[in-house]
């Protein structure tokens, strides 16, 4: 089952990674548009004059528009530092400008300010702050105001006018449409991978492992995520799937009336949907995703943050 809002985003999501004959043919029409795409990027990347901040910045990103694990990564490498920040622009939150979401566990706001990945970092971190903002330089010295000691950007590859330290991530199957925006769904060329520090395939450098918590017999799955097809390998057997566009706000009554309408014990869910189910006196089971880092990989972030501002 798919609202009507996700219909459109599904459509949009099968043209940008897997298209049908149809709109490959738009994505070849729309091939000009794309070349003035590219050549802005392009410019703007060599145009930019990177400022060095006093910490170690290291980025999480990637190359194309939607999930990719950034979050669940950045997590994972957050966790392993003590005194450490976390700042993201926040999606689609209800709020504009800085806002500190948490100051070293304590969160200072709603999901509706901070936006549900903020949040996530936010109840995900005990010991880091959580910083949204368009401005990430703004953002970064905000970070810097708090004491902290190791910054992390959250799909910050493309912010070429701070030095950082850029880690990529790359799906473990390339997509079948190559092109930039807007004929495809790479944000930068994929030629841009020169300029990471490290480029990080999924099942080789990285892997997520999925429990649930809370399982019930009768789940029905409700997620507003990109691409929601890729949790169908974590699934167990469910009553019914309901999909909403990426980063939507719940409203309470959609939600039980979805649990009346099929009978559900539970509502399946991704942890990054559940802080914004939280407190709608619904029963919740939540996909718990852990992301697992090669040790080589979680050395070298080592290796940068502990030599930061050491003369070679």
């Amino acid at each position: 089952m798919q609202t009507s809002g996700s219909k459109l985003t599904l459509w949009g999501e099968r043209y940008l990674f897997s298209p049908s004959p149809f709109q490959k043919l738009l994505s070849y029409s729309l091939l000009p548009l794309t070349a003035l795409y590219c050549a802005a990027v392009t410019l703007k990347r060599k145009r930019a004059e990177p400022e060095k901040f006093e910490v170690p910045i290291i980025s999480v990103g990637n190359l194309t528009v939607g999930g990719s694990g950034k979050t669940p990564f950045c997590i994972a490498l957050a966790k392993r530092y003590e005194n450490s920040a976390v700042i993201l622009r926040g999606y689609k939150r209800k709020s504009k400008g800085l806002i500190v979401v948490s100051e070293k566990g304590k969160i200072l706001t709603d999901v509706k300010k901070s936006g549900d990945e903020a949040m996530l970092y936010a109840k995900s971190l005990k010991n880091a702050s959580v910083i949204v903002s368009e401005d990430r330089k703004k953002a970064i010295r905000k970070a810097l105001e708090l004491k902290s000691e190791v910054i992390f950007l959250d799909d910050g590859f493309s912010k070429s006018n701070i030095e950082k330290f850029d880690i990529l991530l790359e799906p473990f199957k390339e997509f079948e449409n190559g092109f930039c925006l807007p004929s495809g769904p790479y944000r930068e060329p994929k030629s841009f991978k020169k300029y990471a520090n490290l480029v990080l395939k999924e099942k080789v450098d990285f892997q997520r492992e999925v429990k649930i918590k809370n399982p019930t017999e009768d789940m029905i799955l409700v997620t507003a995520i990109s691409k929601p097809q890729r949790l169908d390998p974590f699934l167990p057997p469910l009553k019914a799937k309901i999909y909403f566009p990426d980063h939507y706000f719940f409203k309470k009554e959609e939600l039980r009336k979805l649990v009346k309408d099929f009978k559900a014990s539970s509502i399946l869910t991704t942890q990054k949907d559940a802080v914004k189910m939280q407190g709608y006196g619904i029963e919740l089971s939540v996909l718990e995703l852990e992301m697992k880092i090669a040790n080589r990989v979680l050395e070298k972030v080592d290796d940068f943050i502990n030599n930061f501002g050491k003369i070679p």
